[in-house]
């Protein structure tokens, strides 16, 4: 049976619950918007988030998107629920700080399995239903150490310049079919991430952003929510810095 919800635009959000994603998550749910909002383990920000948002606008799905298999399935629970989804916003992402001779090969791999596979697993899974309604965005969120280059995220960074590619890829595989897919670059962003990076040098990193601070996730989630609108139709395949101008350089 189809959820009566089924008419309003629905959004799948991966790490929606936390940090950047939370923050996407709210900013859709503002605009009007379903979100399944997509989690790996964290159930008490999970339940903070959708009891402050209201469970009739966002559900919360407890899931390890580095598995395929349950990328799969996830978007056939969404799609059981809502009827159908309109936009994913990959936002998913783990970050470990390591030294370049530290990082063991399975540690290299986990990184490309939580940070880059998934964005691809969950794209195959929606892509058949977007291309049947003739509409569909996807968004992946990427990070700036792709292009700048990380001295203690190695393999993160590589898993992200990775994501650049996957995102071009598909926006040319599905742009005749009303699909666009598109990457934002975050920067420096005042969340939990950012503290959880245990080598960086915090105020060191957020002098050298040429407008001075750290950004405020609500000014990415603003980015995202632009792309996904009706009238971003012509706006796919675009790599879009979202990072006070620290990509370009010193």
């Amino acid at each position: 049976m189809t959820n009566e919800r089924s008419s309003e635009r629905v959004a799948l959000v991966t790490g929606g619950t936390r940090g950047l994603g939370a923050a996407i998550s709210t900013r859709l749910v503002a605009d009007g918007i379903s979100v399944a909002a997509a989690y790996r383990s964290d159930d008490a920000a999970a339940g903070v988030l959708r009891d402050a948002l209201g469970p009739e606008r966002l559900s919360v799905h407890r899931v390890d998107v580095g598995s395929a298999a349950a990328c799969r399935a996830l978007v056939d629970e969404v799609t059981a629920a809502y009827g159908r989804v309109d936009y994913l916003v990959n936002s998913a992402g783990v970050l470990v700080e390591q030294r370049f001779l530290d990082i063991s090969a399975s540690a290299f791999d986990d990184a490309l399995r939580v940070n880059l596979a998934p964005a691809f697993h969950l794209a195959q899974a929606v892509v058949p239903g977007m291309r049947e309604r003739r509409f569909g965005r996807i968004v992946n969120i990427g990070s700036v150490s792709a292009s700048m280059g990380a001295v203690f995220q190695v393999d993160y960074a590589a898993a992200k310049a990775g994501l650049i590619g996957l995102t071009r890829s598909i926006a040319r595989a599905v742009a005749r079919h009303g699909i666009t897919v598109n990457c934002v670059v975050p920067g420096g962003f005042e969340t939990d991430m950012l503290e959880e990076m245990s080598l960086s040098d915090h105020a060191a990193v957020e002098r050298t952003v040429p407008v001075g601070r750290y950004g405020r996730p609500a000014e990415l989630a603003h980015v995202v929510a632009s792309l996904l609108h009706d009238d971003a139709s012509y706006v796919t395949g675009a790599v879009i810095a979202v990072d006070g101008g620290l990509g370009m350089g010193a």
